[in-house]
C-alpha cells in the first residue's frame, strides 16, 4: 500500500514514501525552475542571458576541501566541502555557456589555503568573486535551523563597504532561495548579511583579501534533518547552481555605473585640486547615490546631470600620497565597482593619479 506525507516545509515541499513494506529510501521531492526544467528552454534562456555575462571573468572559490573535511551532518553522509565543489562545478558550466571565462579555487577535493584563494582571484583578472558554501549552526543538536544566506563584506557605516557587493548579493539571493524554496533566516530582511556579524570589525578573510567585487554564499544548512536528504543529489547542485547563475545574470542585466576621470582635469590651481569625472550608464544615474572620499573622509562635489560629470575641489596644499573613492548608482538601484584610486602630489604639487 503507498502512502503519501505532505510536510509543510519551506525546504522540501513533499516527501514520498515508496511503500510501507518496503526498504526503499525516502525520496525528496523538488521543485524544477520552469526555465531549468526544459533542457531547450533552459538553453534559450541561457543564450538570452548570454548578452550580460559573455565575455565577462569570475572566479568561483568552492569552499573547504581537502585536508578540510570536517563539515558534515550527523551521520557523517553530508560532506560540505563535496557539496561545495559540485554546486561551484555547475555554476562554472552554466556560466561557461553563456560565454564566460571562469577561474576556480580547485576542481578536486584538494587542500585550498584560506589566503591562497584571495590571491589567486586578485591574479586572476576576472571582475566578480564568489565563494559558496552550506552552513551550521552554533549547537552541534540543532538539526532544524536551515535558510539561504549571502554575505558581503563590512557595514554600510564603515569606509571598507562596497556597496556593489551588497547589490550583488541580493540578487543572488533572491534566486538562489527561490529556487530551492528556502526563507532568508530571522536575521535580515532580504536574506544578505555583512560578514561584520560572524566576525566584528573584521569578516571573512576572503571577502575581506579579495580585490574584486566579492560575496559569500551559504545556500543551506547541510545540518538540516531536511535540507540532508537532497544535497547529495546531484540533479538538486544543479538547480543550486542555476539559481547562483540566474541572480548573477539578472545582476548584470540591471547594470552598474562606470566612473572615468577626464583627460587633463585633475590639477591644482590656487591650492585647490581639482578634478572631474564622468559618471555614465544606460538607465541614467541617481544623483542622490553620488559619494566621493578623500583619505577617508566625504568631500563636497558637483553633478552635471546632462553630462554626467562630477567635479570635485579640494583644499590641498601639502605634497603626499593621497586615497580617492567614488561610489555611484544607477536608476536601477546598482552600484558602481570599487573605484579606488591614489593621487600623487610632489613636491612642486603636481598631481599624478594612478590605480
Amino acid at each position: 500500500m503507498r502512502k503519501i506525507f505532505f510536510i509543510n516545509s519551506s525546504v522540501i515541499l513533499t516527501l514520498l514514501l515508496l511503500s510501507a513494506c518496503s526498504s526503499s529510501p525516502v525520496i525528496p521531492l523538488y521543485e524544477y525552475p520552469p526555465d531549468w526544467k526544459d533542457v531547450t528552454v533552459r538553453e534559450k534562456t541561457i543564450a538570452d542571458y548570454s548578452k550580460y555575462i559573455s565575455g565577462r571573468k569570475f572566479f568561483l572559490d568552492p569552499g573547504h576541501g581537502g585536508e578540510d573535511r570536517r563539515n558534515k551532518n550527523k551521520d557523517g553522509s553530508v560532506i560540505e566541502a563535496d557539496v561545495n565543489l559540485r554546486v561551484a562545478l555547475d555554476l562554472k558550466k552554466y556560466l561557461e555557456e553563456a560565454g564566460a571565462q571562469v577561474f576556480i579555487s580547485r576542481e578536486e577535493d584538494k587542500t585550498v589555503a584560506l589566503a591562497l584563494r584571495s590571491e589567486l582571484a586578485n591574479q586572476s583578472g576576472a571582475e566578480m568573486f564568489i565563494s559558496i558554501h552550506h552552513n551550521a549552526p552554533g549547537k552541534a543538536e540543532d538539526d532544524y535551523t536551515n535558510y539561504t544566506s549571502v554575505y558581503y563584506h563590512a557595514k554600510q557605516n564603515d569606509y571598507e563597504y562596497e556597496p556593489c557587493n551588497h547589490d550583488i548579493a541580493r540578487y543572488i539571493e533572491r534566486d538562489l532561495s527561490y529556487v530551492m524554496g528556502n526563507p532568508g533566516g530571522l536575521g535580515s530582511f532580504d536574506g544578505t548579511y555583512s560578514d561584520y556579524i560572524i566576525y566584528p570589525g573584521e569578516g571573512f578573510s576572503v571577502l575581506r583579501k579579495t580585490n574584486i567585487p566579492a560575496v559569500l554564499v551559504e545556500c543551506a544548512f547541510h545540518t538540516s534533518h531536511l535540507e540532508e536528504l537532497r544535497l547529495n543529489n546531484e540533479e538538486f547542485n544543479k538547480i543550486q547552481a542555476w539559481g547562483i547563475f540566474r541572480g548573477v545574470a539578472k545582476y548584470l542585466r540591471a547594470g552598474k555605473p562606470e566612473i572615468n576621470i577626464l583627460s587633463d582635469s585633475l590639477k591644482i590651481e590656487n591650492n585647490f585640486l581639482k578634478m572631474s569625472f564622468m559618471l555614465t550608464d544606460s538607465s541614467g544615474i541617481d544623483p542622490k547615490s553620488i559619494q566621493v572620499f578623500f583619505n577617508k573622509e566625504e568631500k563636497e562635489f558637483s553633478f552635471d546631470k546632462l553630462y554626467g560629470i562630477v567635479s570635485v575641489k579640494i583644499d590641498l596644499q601639502i605634497p603626499g600620497e593621497y586615497a580617492l573613492k567614488i561610489v555611484a548608482a544607477n536608476k536601477n538601484g546598482n552600484y558602481s565597482f570599487p573605484f579606488h584610486k591614489k593621487i600623487i602630489v610632489n613636491e612642486l604639487l603636481e598631481p599624478k593619479i594612478i590605480d
